[in-house]
């Protein structure tokens, strides 16, 4: 059985019979939502001015914080290339790679966990773990990073502007704050929020029969909400092995391997689907290049659905009406740098 709503008219392109068509997949939206969680993104949080963003979105674009000065933040979350690198796994600043996919920075502050295991409770506490990692950035302490930046009077400056009140500002807890902050300003709105505003000429047909389709086949039991995902943990591979569909070349246990709880076995983050056709490669991995081949291997092994082809093809272009836009301040490292 095909969920995907196509309305067929007679040899007609009239006005009035295309308007038809986008009423009623408009209707079959407006019962759908409310079982979705759907909503539009929320403001940044934070002023681009702040002191405190400014501090962060240069330490965002600084190699200085990993050890020999080959990584920064944003070599890992470009924001050039929405706030990814577009590898499967990222090298580190020895050059090693990691061994999981590097997620968006993109509105990652709205999240409710961060990684892919979930670890990290929010975005300050996430921007100070891969700067200590030996693989990722590979500073050897904390105290190391603040006696580097206390040498440099470009950052005592920005430390003390933004921590006004600190005898000593130039500490990994403020560092974290910052980039934690900046992150804060990464919020990308799509035609997909214009759309949930009233303007429903915002999408075309092929994205409103994929966002029916997207709803009915049971995808928004873990992609729904404001960031249509984002939120919780769930097993990757619910009715079959992940592995044997991704082609992975290593399985991997996913939040089980943190504390070897059998509860949380293979379970990884939902991720987050906004700006998910710019963000690829795809899976904690980054196993899988191609959109439409994700959707249809998770069509099969989450939800055991046989998508058709014409589902796929509308849902992808559902997938892209989520794409927004980078904001432009943070779009490029900060002059002065």
């Amino acid at each position: 059985m095909s969920f995907c709503f196509v309305f067929l008219f007679a040899c007609s392109d009239s006005k009035k019979e295309t308007e038809e068509t986008t009423d009623a997949l408009d209707l079959v939206i407006e019962e759908k939502l409310g079982t979705t969680g759907f909503a539009p993104l929320k403001a940044a949080a934070v002023s681009f001015n702040d002191p405190k963003v400014k501090l962060g979105h240069a330490l965002y674009y600084d190699k200085r914080l990993s050890k020999t000065g080959n990584n920064s933040c944003n070599s890992c979350h470009n924001l050039a290339t929405f706030g990814v690198d577009n590898l499967p796994t990222s090298p580190g600043d020895a050059g090693k790679n990691g061994d999981r996919n590097s997620p968006t920075t993109l509105n990652a502050a709205l999240h409710r966990m961060q990684f892919w295991d979930g670890r990290a409770k929010d975005v300050e506490e996430q921007a100070g773990m891969p700067i200590l990692n030996p693989v990722e950035m590979a500073i050897p302490s904390r105290s190391f990073l603040e006696n580097r930046l206390n040498t440099l009077p470009y950052y005592q400056n920005l430390f003390k502007t933004a921590f006004p009140e600190d005898k000593n500002p130039i500490t990994y807890t403020n560092l974290q704050n910052a980039i934690g902050t900046f992150e804060r300003t990464l919020i990308t709105p799509s035609r997909f929020d214009s759309y949930l505003q009233g303007d429903k000429k915002a999408l075309s047909e092929s994205e409103k029969n994929g966002m029916i389709s997207f709803i009915l086949i049971g995808c928004t039991t873990c992609h729904g909400g404001e960031l249509l995902g984002g939120t919780q943990l769930q097993k990757f591979g619910v009715h079959a092995n992940y592995w044997e569909y991704t082609k992975s070349e290593k399985i991997d246990k996913g939040a089980f391997t943190l504390n070897k709880d059998t509860t949380k076995l293979y379970q990884f983050k939902v991720p987050s689907l906004r700006n998910i056709s710019k963000t690829q490669p795809y899976f904690h991995d980054g196993s899988v290049a191609d959109l439409a081949e994700t959707v249809n291997i998770m069509a099969k092994v989450q939800l055991n659905y046989n998508i058709s082809t014409e589902e796929t093809t509308n849902i992808v272009a559902f997938l892209k009406a989520l794409e927004g836009k980078v904001p432009t301040e943070a779009a490029h490292a900060p002059e002065g740098l």
